[in-house]
């Protein structure tokens, strides 16, 4: 699709080349007779695009933001869009860092539990009522035969309601023989 500057270049050509009407070229080409006589005020952006790549020669890690405060803390009064288009069209845009990959670990894997009471893991899960209070549960399973030792539930469960549980549990079936406390 050519954009309604490119049609009107091509019927000025038509117009000079082939020597057809202003009208004419402008019906072919779908544009209007003011778009045909159309001329850019703009500004050429010579300036601007002298002091855009001196400031990335000089400054490599500024992007467009630093470059735009530099440019109007100098004193220039430019469009902060027309400043980034030129930006654009300069290729300036600062490479954006790939994340960084940690590299693959190999982990030890775990060592089963060869009997009961050998290990026991401890785990805890949280969930809410229909009322939207949440509650907390401390769940301690043997490894070996995946028994549930316990279950404590609770709004809270602080450090020392764990440690009682343990307790508790050691009574019954003494602490597991794999390092336990």
């Amino acid at each position: 699709m050519v954009r309604p500057s490119g049609r009107r270049k091509i019927a000025h050509k038509m117009v000079e080349v082939h020597g057809i009407s202003k009208r004419r070229a402008c019906q072919i080409f779908s544009i209007s007779l003011g778009c045909f006589w159309y001329q850019s005020k703009r500004k050429p952006d010579d300036e601007m695009i002298e002091i855009l790549i001196g400031l990335a020669r000089e400054n490599k890690s500024w992007g467009f933001g630093l470059m735009f405060d530099w440019i109007r803390y100098e004193g220039y009064k430019w469009n902060h869009k027309r400043a980034y288009r030129v930006y654009n069209e300069l290729c300036l845009n600062l490479r954006i860092k790939p994340k960084r990959r940690f590299k693959k670990r190999n982990p030890i894997p775990l060592d089963d539990a060869e009997a009961p009471n050998d290990c026991w893991s401890l785990d805890f899960t949280s969930d809410s009522t229909t009322d939207g209070r949440k509650f907390r549960t401390l769940n301690v399973i043997d490894d070996f035969n995946r028994e549930s030792l316990a279950i404590e539930i609770d709004l809270s469960l602080p450090a020392e309601r764990v440690i009682r549980c343990l307790d508790q549990i050691a009574e019954e079936c003494h602490y597991p023989s794999g390092g336990g406390s």
